[in-house]
């Protein structure tokens, strides 16, 4: 923030010249009284108007504050590659026509609803994030129609059985989410990025938090695998702008 300018002071020890001011204009005539009534309300209006201005000026020093605090934090995309996307779910590439079903094949778990597989139009999704979700009761899959480029930044799920389980790390205590279940938040530094280009889509395992798709293009259609109520009692967010006053960015 600049600093403001308010006035030349003299310098200490050093003799301040006055120039002589001319002698003062005779004072106006005196207004006329505007009685207790008027000079009340007159001073009512001067307190609120201030008080008014205080409060504004609060308010956004406290907004600027908090647009102070919040970290970019860079990262670099990688390849989704089946042995690197492992922690997270499965790179599902084509296979020849034919092939018996085995363990590079997506493993679904679809038991808990009415799976949905629709397409997805998403618009205007720039490579940067500052929240992610997980679905707890399903295996999602996702591909971009056109083998378009796209981006996804993930976490290693986190779902609990119980409240009283701990091993979140930095203090990372269990959270109940609306759906019903614990999970510990996610932490920022685990936080990681993938690139998936050409023929694949991904499947992520259950309770994977993964922001996106995002994508350099102004839309994009995707193939989307999930549960018809996925979106309704089963998406668990958390904010890592408001949390842990984050926001990624996506370098590539």
């Amino acid at each position: 923030m600049q600093s403001l300018g308010l006035g030349r002071a003299c310098n200490p020890g050093r003799f301040c010249r006055r120039t002589a001011l001319p002698s003062p204009p005779p004072p106006p005539p005196p207004l006329r009284s505007l009685g207790r009534r008027g000079r009340s309300l007159a001073s009512g209006r001067a307190v609120r108007i201030n008080a008014g201005a205080t409060r504004s000026a609060q308010m956004a020093g406290t907004q600027q504050h908090s647009e102070e605090q919040v970290r970019m934090v860079r990262l670099r995309a990688v390849e989704a590659t089946p042995e690197s996307f492992a922690p997270f779910g499965q790179v599902i590439a084509a296979s020849p026509d034919g092939d018996q079903f085995g363990p590079h094949d997506a493993q679904l778990d679809l038991s808990r609803g009415i799976p949905r597989f629709y397409i997805m139009r998403l618009e205007n999704r720039p490579l940067q994030f500052s929240s992610i979700t997980h679905h707890a009761s399903v295996t999602q899959c996702l591909g971009s129609i056109g083998s378009q480029d796209w981006y996804l930044g993930v976490a290693k799920p986190s779902i609990v059985e119980a409240p009283e389980q701990s091993g979140g790390e930095e203090g990372r205590k269990p959270v109940q989410s609306r759906a019903g279940h614990y999970y510990l938040p996610p932490d920022p530094a685990e936080v990681c990025v993938f690139r998936v280009s050409g023929p694949k889509f991904l499947k992520l395992h259950r309770g994977t938090w993964h922001a996106g798709p995002l994508f350099k293009a102004d839309a994009v259609d995707f193939y989307n695998l999930e549960l018809s109520d996925t979106n309704v009692v089963d998406h668990t967010t958390h904010y890592f702008k408001k949390q842990d006053g984050i926001t990624f960015v996506i370098e590539d």
